[in-house]
């Protein structure tokens, strides 16, 4: 039986890494579909909704992102280049990228 002092760490980077893929996504839907559909088809409400929902996943990347830094002892560099990538469209999937890579 594992102990959680092993389980718990690994549980945060795959959270983190689930969170990354979610919140690039919704970066993605909310800059290339839904402002789009605000501006060029008068359909606000796909920035009203998708906008609420890449808050909140952008909300929980960093706060994964603080959990992982604390529990790994992550240097600051990392942190604010994996902060940096939340910030600029499909970055976030290079940071799940390389942390699925890191787990193997």
């Amino acid at each position: 039986m594992a102990n959680n002092s092993s389980v718990r760490p690994l549980k945060s980077l795959q959270l983190f890494r689930k969170i990354a893929l979610l919140e690039g996504i919704s970066f993605i839907l909310l800059v290339f579909i839904a402002v789009p559909l605000k501006h060029f088809a008068g359909i606000p409400e796909a920035v009203r909704y998708l906008g609420w929902i890449h808050g909140l996943l952008f909300i929980g990347y960093l706060y994964a992102l603080i959990q992982c830094s604390t529990t790994y002892s992550w240097k600051f560099g990392r942190v604010a280049l994996f902060f940096l990538a939340a910030l600029i469209p499909f970055a976030p999937f290079f940071v799940e990228r390389k942390l699925k890579e890191e787990q193997i």
